[in-house]
């Protein structure tokens, strides 16, 4: 079954608008291992399953029930579970035979590294609540979709997803790799620059003069990393890179380590990516489960990244302005999940939240007056997982309210949450500060409605509680939409398209906030 035929003939390249089906392979061990993943596929995706074996009759029968139910709601299925009936070492080579015919825009599947349940201080070893399976499928199928894109040179995104993850709240909700919304850059010289993880690594594409056409798909080196990204601007505005690369060892396991790079001047490629080790590097059956990382720059220059440790609460390093590194150190207290967000505060320091992981809520850790971290365990606010956010202004985190979905901000010291409107959708809100209008500054919103289509919202700012008008950008977008503002104060606004493309729009001029129909590059 080739590509052409999965998509069939009422299956159109995506149009200026980005709404065409982006096609979807699963790859787990079993059907049963499918259902979770297959009830996340949102309306419009094509879905394909694949599987290294057969599986129980009843887990085939659980499979073929997901899949119809995933046909009602809107997606697209090519029939039933494609078996490979292969184990060992081919394996390998089965699943990239299989993607090669697929040829997928994402591959879905599960947690090459899972969150241990307890660890055996005698012999040294994790323990978890998920088969092997799980992780050696999801290695194999992270190594199929990274050879594919090797190969063809078209871009192919991996989810890779968390076993026990709420399915109400959607795929972000369980994302091991996450995507922050900070990935379009503005450069001093005004041409923006896209940064989009992979199967194969971090993929750039910049404009080659300001607002006119695009380069790449430009495959950045660095063999190995995840395909998760986190873009941090430096107090100049410069865009910094994190990700986790994870390196298979000698002895059959795996070194899993937080890595940074940054980019200088557009027209050249980012720095080689250095390794920043990670909290547990000492021992790799414990590094190998790190969290994604946080970072933020202080005023003076000092780049502190956050990561959830072994014991699941959060260590930190910080790289001084003359470019020496600290230890990891650890701030032990309230054990938090995967999802941390460190920001950059009015007052020039950093900060850093973390989403509880045994209960509803979220920590805060900032310097205290003896200049020692401090921990807030009450913030006034739970946030539903996978959409905590760094807010536009400094020092605030934006947020969907756990209970009723709301896109919301918090700023510290005040009683509660700012609702920004607008309860449908997913994911994160994201947004940039000083976009002028009617000669005063404006903070632009964005955010994903539940159709994936999406919305800009404007207020005042530093005041959200104005309130917030929302308009619909009639573009569809795959993963977290972006903005950037240029030094010139050009705003522009992109959403990623199946095959690593991108929709882009921009403010048509100084009065309003009316963009030029999105365009495909």
């Amino acid at each position: 079954m080739t590509r052409r035929s999965v998509r069939g003939a009422g299956a159109a390249v995506a149009d200026s608008a980005g709404e065409g089906a982006e096609l979807v392979a699963v790859v787990v061990p079993e059907p049963r291992d499918a259902v979770p993943l297959v009830a996340l596929q949102p309306s419009g995706a094509e879905v394909v399953v694949v599987c290294l074996r057969a599986g129980a009759k009843g887990d085939r029968a659980a499979l073929d029930d997901a899949l119809a139910t995933a046909a009602d709601r809107g997606c697209r299925v090519a029939g039933g579970a494609r078996v490979l009936g292969a184990d060992g070492s081919e394996v390998a080579a089965a699943l990239l035979d299989e993607l090669r015919d697929l040829e997928p825009d994402r591959v879905h599947t599960l947690d090459p590294d899972p969150v241990h349940v307890g660890f055996d201080q005698a012999s040294g070893m994790p323990s978890y609540d998920v088969p092997s399976a799980h992780a050696e499928t999801a290695a194999e199928a992270l190594a199929a979709a990274r050879a594919l894109q090797r190969e063809t040179g078209r871009p192919v995104s991996v989810d890779c997803h968390r076993a026990g993850s709420d399915p109400q709240f959607g795929a972000v909700a369980g994302r091991r790799y996450p995507v922050s919304g900070s990935w379009l850059s503005a450069g001093f010289d005004g041409r923006l620059t896209a940064f989009l993880p992979t199967a194969a690594g971090l993929v750039r594409r910049f404009q080659r003069v300001p607002g006119g056409g695009w380069s790449g798909p430009e495959l950045v080196e660095g063999g190995g990393l995840a395909p998760g990204l986190l873009v941090v601007p430096d107090p100049a505005g410069l865009p910094h890179l994190f990700a986790l690369r994870r390196t298979p060892r000698g002895d059959g396991g795996v070194d899993v380590e937080i890595v940074h790079a940054a980019q200088y001047r557009t027209s050249e490629p980012p720095t080689p990516w250095q390794s920043l080790g990670g909290p547990n590097a000492g021992d790799w059956r414990r590094g190998r489960g790190v969290g994604f990382p946080a970072a933020a720059f202080d005023a003076a220059g000092n780049l502190f990244v956050f990561a959830r440790n072994f014991g699941h609460s959060i260590s930190y390093l910080c790289r001084a302005a003359d470019g020496t590194v600290t230890p990891w150190r650890h701030l032990g207290g309230t054990r938090v999940a995967d999802e941390l967000v460190a920001v950059s505060t009015p007052y020039g320091g950093v900060e850093v939240y973390g989403r509880m992981r045994d209960q509803a809520g979220v920590v805060r850790w900032y310097p205290g007056p003896d200049g020692q971290w401090a921990e807030d365990p009450r913030p006034p606010f739970v946030p539903r997982p996978g959409t905590l956010a760094p807010a536009a202004e400094p020092g605030a985190v934006l947020f969907r309210d756990l209970r009723t979905n709301e896109a919301c901000v918090w700023v510290p010291g005040t009683p509660r949450p700012c609702p920004l409107g607008e309860a449908d959708g997913t994911g994160p809100v994201t947004g940039v500060p000083g976009v002028e209008l009617d000669g005063w500054p404006y903070t632009v919103l964005l955010r994903q409605g539940p159709d994936g289509r999406c919305a800009m919202g404007a207020h005042p700012e530093g005041r959200p509680d104005t309130g917030v008008w929302w308009q619909d950008l009639a573009m569809a977008s795959y993963g977290p939409p972006a903005a950037a503002l240029s030094r010139r104060g050009l705003l522009a606004v992109a959403a990623g398209a199946p095959g690593g493309r991108l929709l882009v729009a921009e403010r048509r001029g100084p009065d309003g906030l009316d963009l030029t129909a999105p365009r495909l590059v």
